[in-house]
């Protein structure tokens, strides 16, 4: 075998792994009690505020990462909203199940808004990263509004 065949190979399988890790480290797993389910939605819904907080003035890998973040976010939140997770601090109303489809359609909202600004932060496309964080917020207002007591 060539030293170029090798190389190749050794490339392949890098890029392989990277791609491994990058399936890895989303390793989600849903709470398993319903207090359990209220403290990571809670986290959560912290984390994304941060990142769309300081978000506007990201550029480069910081924005896709943050991007990614809120996408992978998105993705889970209804696992953290499991029927009877009305405890401790939760702050969800009864109209989340009883209206389980407006609620995940809010959350859909949010994940194409979020993937859209993952696309345009690796693009670079300033304007469409902008309109993708704009949308985001909207989604967050609109569930807290609805679901949110």
């Amino acid at each position: 075998m060539s030293i170029k065949t090798i190389s190749a190979m050794a490339i392949a399988g890098l890029m392989t792994m990277g791609v491994v890790a990058a399936f890895a480290q989303d390793a989600f797993v849903p709470p398993a009690t319903p207090e359990a389910a209220v403290e990571a939605r809670i986290a959560l819904m912290k984390e994304d505020g941060g990142i769309l907080r300081s978000a506007g003035s990201l550029t480069g890998p910081e924005a896709v990462a943050a991007m990614q973040t809120l996408l992978t976010n998105y993705t889970h939140i209804p696992e953290l909203f499991p029927e009877g997770s009305i405890v401790g601090e939760s702050e969800a109303l009864p109209v989340i199940w009883e209206n389980w489809d407006g609620f995940t359609a809010i959350v859909e909202t949010g994940k194409t808004a979020a993937a859209a600004g993952l696309a345009a932060a690796e693009a670079g496309d300033a304007a469409a990263y902008a309109a993708a964080l704009q949308a985001l917020g909207g989604t967050c207002g609109a569930c807290h509004q609805q679901f949110r007591g």
